[in-house]
Formats: structure tokens, C-alpha cells, sequence
């Protein structure tokens, strides 16, 4: 039996033996949100607090009582079978459970990681996968793979995909790297990294391009992680220059999410650092006219972050920066470098920004 499986049936043991006890059964579920995490910088990721939230079979409650077991036996079922279940599919199934059937998805999404956080693992390991794709990869890497019907070991170079790229499978456990490159270079949206591609940057810089397509995914962030702790190689991050890229999408690549703090020590990437885009980017690089004013949204996200983020309180760099792009009063995108050349980029901006990594912000 998996130690997953173990947990699962310890759990409904638990149930069990309360309800003939003639007492409530309950479940004590972490808090999972940023007000219950820390930043442990020794660890470099969001950390769970100890706050609980109990649910408990009442009369209001028997609902989403009853929804959190039926969640758990789907789980059970498909580690028994060796299946697996998309988070859509999950919600679907639930269609069977009368009463206790899901009405929207994001109800389904919510009991599935509270289980997972209940059981203190991910939602793979219980049997469920996200729809959404891993993210891309281009350059300097050998993933080695292996057929699901033959068990033999396939290896996929990444250098030979033309103008496309490897695209990072929902479950990357089982993934062996061979690399020689001197870092990965993650990079928020499709067009630049199609840019990098086209123009065979990673050759040119040694590296591995990964896309992040925004927010990158948990098998995104897995992925990146597993190469850099495996083959000890650093991380850049590439994104734009507002409090949307730097608070959401860099600071989940980093250090994970409150939401998800309970396996943040499995998703997210430490080691990385802020290549750019910074405020400062807009001053030396002359970007000013090709900036856009902070909305009310931005301006808010960025306070909050300086108020509330427990990353960005930390680290004084951040908080420096971060004022910074509220005092000029705008943001500016991977693109705005196109102004002085379509491949500025390629040519000038990353090769002289990586002459200099140490200079990055953390």
C-alpha cells in the first residue's frame, strides 16, 4: 500500500470508529491563506502555518462533510485502479453523488486541495491532474522519458524541435535530465520565448528556455525545480515590469503561493532570481515612451505586497523596487524593447544583463 493509500485508509479508519463512538466526526484542515504562512528565507518558500479550520458533521455542514469523503474515496479508488482524473473530471463524477454533487467547479477545485493539504500532499499523488499544459522548453536539454507500454527509456532532445519546443508533461516525477547548460532562463509570455527560439538564443547563451506562460503551473514550476536542484544550474526569470508579474507570477516561481503553502517545498524554485523587466530597466534602457500608466488594480496589488507579502517584506531590495514603480507611476512589458529593435532583446538587453547576474534582484 502507498503511503498515500496508507494516510487515506488511517483517515477513514478515524471516521469510522467516531461516528460508532456516536460522536461528530471532523476533519482539521490547514488555513490556507497568506495571512497563515511565513517566509522561511533558511528554506526559501512559503511555509504553512498552524492554523486549522474544523469541519465537523452538522446539520449546516453535512454537505461539504459529505463532499470532502466522497472526494476522498474518488481518491482512494483511482490509487487502487491506477488511474488518474482531471480536476473537470473529478467534478463531473461528483454528478453521480446525489446531494452531494459539486454545482460549479471551483467548489469540486476547493475540497480537492483541501484534501490535499489535509494529507500533506499534492494533488498528483492523489490521483487528480490539472487540464491546464506544463509550460514549453527549448535549448540545451535531454529529457529523458520513458514509453508507458514498454517501460523503455526515451530520450528527447530539446535542441531539435525547429521553430517548436517540448512541451512539459502533466507529471514530471519520472523525468532524467542531461544537460550542460549554464542556466535556465524562464520566461513569462509565448511571444518573447518564440522570439529567444526563433533566433536560437539558447544557443548563442548556453541555456535552457523554459515558457511560463504566465503564472507557470505546478508541473512547470516542478519541472524547473527538479532541473536546477538535480543538475545544480541557476534560475533567471524574464517577465514584465508591473505588480501583476512581479507579485503573482515571479513570486510563485520562487516561493509558491499562500493558497497552496502546504506543498509550496515541492513547487517552487528558490534559487531563482529577477532578471527583468525592473523600473530601473525603464530609466537605463531608455523605455519611458513605451511604458503604460499603472491602473488602480496595479497600484493596489503593489501596496498589498509591500503591506502584506511576507517575501516581499523580507527583502528590501523588492520593497525598494517596488516603491520605485509607484513613484514613476507605470509598467512596461517584455515587448517595450521592441521600440529600439525587434530583437534588442536578443542582441543587446539579456546579453548585457547576464554579464552581470549577481546584480539581479532576488
Amino acid at each position: 500500500m502507498s503511503k498515500v493509500a496508507a494516510k487515506i485508509r488511517s483517515a477513514a479508519q478515524d471516521i469510522y470508529r467516531t461516528v460508532l463512538r456516536k460522536r461528530r466526526p471532523s476533519l482539521d484542515l490547514p488555513v490556507r491563506s497568506l495571512d497563515n504562512v511565513r517566509y522561511n528565507p533558511r528554506a526559501g518558500y512559503f511555509e504553512i502555518g498552524r492554523r486549522k479550520k474544523e469541519r465537523t458533521l452538522t446539520v449546516g455542514t453535512a454537505r461539504t462533510f459529505a463532499q470532502s469523503l466522497r472526494m476522498i474515496s474518488l481518491s482512494n479508488d483511482l490509487l487502487r485502479q491506477g488511474d488518474i482524473a482531471t480536476k473537470r473530471e473529478a467534478y463531473y463524477v461528483s454528478k453521480n453523488w446525489g446531494d452531494a454533487r459539486f454545482d460549479e467547479q471551483p467548489e469540486s477545485d476547493t475540497v480537492m486541495d483541501d484534501i490535499e493539504a489535509l494529507f500533506e500532499v499534492n494533488r498528483e499523488q492523489l490521483g487528480f491532474i490539472p487540464e491546464e499544459k506544463g509550460g514549453e522548453v527549448a535549448g540545451r536539454l535531454t529529457v529523458v522519458d520513458r514509453d508507458p507500454d514498454t517501460g523503455r527509456r526515451i530520450k528527447i532532445d530539446c535542441t531539435r524541435f525547429g521553430s517548436g519546443a517540448y512541451s512539459i508533461p502533466i507529471s514530471v516525477e519520472g523525468l532524467e535530465f542531461q544537460t550542460g547548460a549554464g542556466f535556465v532562463l524562464a520566461i513569462e509570455t509565448a511571444g518573447m520565448f518564440q522570439r529567444l527560439v526563433k533566433h536560437n538564443f539558447w544557443k548563442k547563451a548556453n541555456c535552457i528556455l523554459v515558457s511560463m506562460g504566465g503564472v507557470p503551473t505546478r508541473a512547470c514550476r516542478r519541472f524547473v525545480r527538479r532541473l536546477a536542484d538535480e543538475k545544480g544550474i541557476p534560475v533567471y526569470a524574464f517577465v514584465d515590469g508591473d505588480p501583476y508579474g512581479i507579485t503573482n507570477i515571479y513570486r510563485t516561481l520562487k516561493v509558491g503561493s499562500g493558497n497552496a503553502a502546504h506543498i509550496n517545498r515541492f513547487f517552487c524554485v528558490p534559487q531563482a532570481r529577477y532578471l527583468g523587466v525592473t523600473p530601473q530597466d525603464i530609466i537605463d534602457y531608455k523605455l519611458k515612451d513605451a511604458t503604460h500608466p499603472l491602473k488602480e488594480v496595479d497600484v493596489k496589488r503593489a501596496r498589498d505586497a509591500l503591506a502584506n507579502d511576507p517575501f516581499i517584506k523580507h527583502e528590501k531590495a523588492w520593497q525598494d523596487a517596488i516603491r520605485q514603480m509607484i513613484s514613476m507611476g507605470v509598467r512596461v512589458e517584455q515587448q517595450a524593447f521592441a521600440k529600439h529593435d525587434l530583437n534588442y532583446v536578443v542582441d543587446v538587453y539579456l546579453p548585457k544583463k547576464l554579464k552581470n547576474p549577481e546584480k539581479f534582484l532576488p
